[in-house]
């Protein structure tokens, strides 16, 4: 019989049921090559059955997830445009041949319906949803730098309205199923146990008109201005959000304007050609790189240890200012009700506030509920000496970064909890294993190093020790995946691993202020290679009086390759702090929004002159590469992705490169390494001393990704 390898195909009562994730271990269903033969077959056969058949049943057989998108794997074995033009259009052609079929067709959702799913089920002519949590309708190509190339970017807007569909294939975003019947996009939403059956409903039902309002959205939407001027203001939303770098919004929008008045046949041929062109691209490419990195750090592939590893449900945060009111947000949004403690009631209302102020971003995103605000805000238990510590999974400490304020808090925390209470600490700057000597059971801490604001920070470093068990790692490692966060595995050093990269990139703007680079071309500098911000406005953001303190520590640890320059030291004493303090190399209003530079530090820097915007670039990231390949090798990192993934996450290194190690891989090794030696004479030997671990490589042709 067709089918029932990867698809439970069958015929029962005139109804034809195609049924995804059949024979499927994995924790989600995707299209790979072998599903998509399988249902091509399936198509074929119901055509020559339809005479027989009085509806059609698209649904998935494995509770929880209909179709997770096309399997990644498949589109990386695409190594040309024509071949993967070639590829799109074979999808298109079997996604048409669902639309065609005269008998009626209903893709039944529940769970995950994404990517090629969503384009398969945009094909039927109804489409009903399950009211679950897990069930969301999405087309998100664009996260990796393509477009959906199965007829997406035709059927969604002739469903759901232009401006709808816009807005969710340049965003890539996540439609929940009250959103989407809203929108039009599902015909119903209904508990997943009477799916089926309401299926079969929909089947016998005539089709439905569009509305008064669809009508008059679509009458206005088919005119020739309105659509010019929807897709000019989505080009200016675009290019504001992107700056130019990610080529697939722009190309989404040129097949979709285009082809508004074209035919289906025209309008899928210029889709797959765009789908050739973006899935060879270096950014796809390197977002789909991305891709596999997170997927990599789902899972924890540490050493494992011989104690049974301890699932983490209830936690306290030890101090209550912005990082303990942050910590404490996440283990509440988490349903760990958590304790927060601090020495009065003044911290603990400042921590209580920080947690508040988060909860109401997301009420205000729509993203919870008032009731959810109400209930996750008041889970939060303050207190001011350790009462309740005893049922607590997981304390973290977030207080002043004194190593020995530190110690004692950590000798009077353990009188107070369980033997298998695990603790951790949110140092940026101190040793873990310095604190770790203070504690009775050593075995069980570890840093979780958290990023300012934490609930807006995808990153978590878990630090190591010597002393720390595996089993205390691989349960940490488990809960930051748990609250949603990307956690990344680093061993005990200066600075860990992305404050130690980040300070050389910091340190040399500094030296470059210093020769009159001007602070406006510095930062544009950086911005316009990708960062999220230069390194003036980032210095003003962390604090430049904490990166002044975290520097000295570095210098010290690492020797003259890590010196400073003084000019962030004279700013410090003139109380020009950064943001917090409204003035730093940028001043600052009342809501701490930047006004403009601060001509106080303007006037004391040297007579500006020009520098080429490539070399400034290149003097500010070729030191954090040079630090990158030290820290490979002294295996503070296991692997150069363990890198990439934290800076992107981290500081937010331009993910449309891959990471820092795959654009060093992509510039290449040998290039990088001269470019490091020719500034060591011409600049400064000490800062630009190359790392012996990236001669070797050199040596050996090897690179990053050789490892």
């Amino acid at each position: 019989m067709v089918g029932n390898n990867r698809i439970k195909y069958e015929v029962k009562e005139q109804i034809a049921y195609i049924g995804f994730g059949h024979n499927n271990e994995k924790a989600q269903t995707v299209l790979d090559e072998e599903t998509l033969l399988e249902l091509a077959e399936i198509v074929k056969d119901v055509k020559d059955k339809e005479k027989e058949l009085k509806g059609v049943i698209l649904h998935s057989v494995k509770p929880g997830c209909f179709l997770a998108g096309a399997d990644i794997k498949m589109i990386e074995t695409l190594k040309t445009e024509s071949e993967a033009a070639s590829g799109a259009e074979k999808g298109q052609m079997l996604y048409n041949g669902i639309e065609d079929l005269k008998t009626p067709t209903i893709g039944v959702i529940d769970g995950p319906c994404l990517g090629g799913g969503l384009e398969m089920v945009l094909a039927c002519k109804s489409i009903i949803c399950s009211d679950s949590s897990k069930t969301v309708l999405g087309l998100p190509e664009v996260k990796l730098g393509i477009l959906p190339g199965f007829g997406g970017t035709y059927r969604l807007p002739r469903r759901i309205g232009l401006p709808n569909a816009l807005d969710i294939i340049l965003t890539g975003k996540m439609v929940k199923p009250k959103s989407a019947y809203r929108m039009h996009l599902v015909d119903g939403v209904f508990p997943k146990e009477r799916l089926l059956s309401q299926a079969l409903n929909y089947l016998m039902r005539a089709p439905k008109g569009k509305s008064l309002k669809q009508t008059l959205e679509s009458f206005a939407t088919d005119n020739f201005v309105t659509r010019k001027i929807i897709f000019q203001k989505a080009r200016e939303s675009v290019l504001k959000k992107t700056k130019g770098f990610y080529p697939a919004p722009l190309k989404i929008l040129d097949v979709m304007e285009a082809g508004m008045s074209k035919g289906r046949s025209s309008y899928l041929s210029h889709e797959a050609q765009t789908f050739g062109e973006l899935c060879v691209s270096d950014t796809s490419r390197n977002l789909r790189h991305l891709f596999f990195l997170m997927e990599g750090a789902k899972k924890y592939n540490g050493p494992k240890g011989q104690r049974p590893v301890p699932e983490l449900k209830r936690g306290a945060a030890l101090g209550a200012g912005t990082m303990g009111g942050g910590i404490a947000w996440l283990m509440a949004d988490n349903g760990m009700a958590p304790l927060m403690k601090d020495l009065n009631k003044e911290a603990l209302e400042l921590g209580l506030k920080q947690s508040a102020r988060n909860f109401a971003g997301a009420l205000k995103r729509r993203k919870m509920t008032p009731d959810e605000f109400e209930r996750k805000q008041r889970s939060i238990v303050p207190v001011t000496d350790f009462t309740g510590f005893r049922n607590v999974d997981l304390v973290i400490e977030a207080i002043v970064e004194n190593l020995e304020i530190k110690q004692k808090v950590f000798r009077e925390l353990e009188q107070y909890i369980r033997p298998d209470c695990l603790v951790a600490s949110n140092t940026s700057s101190l040793r873990v294993t310095q604190m770790a000597q203070a504690m009775e059971h050593p075995e069980r801490f570890a840093g979780l190093h958290f990023f300012n604001p934490v609930h807006m920070m995808p990153l978590v470093e878990i630090v190591t020790h010597d002393k720390a068990d595996p089993s205390t790692i691989e349960a940490l490692y488990n809960w930051v995946l748990k609250v949603k966060k990307t956690p990344v595995v680093v061993k005990d050093g200066p600075g860990f691993l992305v404050n130690r990269i980040l300070m050389p990139y910091l340190n040399e703007a500094g030296f470059l202020l210093e020769e009159g680079i001007s602070i406006k071309d510095l930062d544009d500098a950086c911005l316009n290679f990708g960062m999220p911000m230069g390194p003036c406005r980032l210095l003003d953001e962390i604090g430049i009086d904490v990166a002044v303190k975290v520097a000295k520590i570095m210098h010290h640890e690492l020797g003259e390759r890590a010196k400073s320059s003084t000019s962030s030291q004279q700013l410090v004493d003139n109380k020009f702090f950064g943001k917090k303090s409204k003035k730093g190399f940028y001043l600052y209003d009342e809501n701490e929004k930047e006004i403009g530079l601060n001509e106080a530090v303007v006037s004391a820097l040297p007579k500006p002159k020009k520098m080429d915007e490539i070399d400034i670039q290149m003097r500010v990231f070729l030191p954090m590469l040079n630090e990158a390949a030290y820290i490979l090798s002294e295996g503070l990192v296991l692997r150069p992705s363990d890198v990439d993934l934290a800076l992107i996450f981290g500081i937010g290194f331009p993910p449309f490169r891959g990471g820092l190690l795959r654009y060093a891989d992509s510039e290449g090794i040998e290039r990088i390494y001269h470019a490091i030696e020719n500034f060591s004479k011409s600049v400064d030997a000490d800062r630009y001393c190359p790392s012996p671990f990236l001669k070797k490589m050199v040596e050996e042709k090897k690179k990053f990704y050789d490892l």
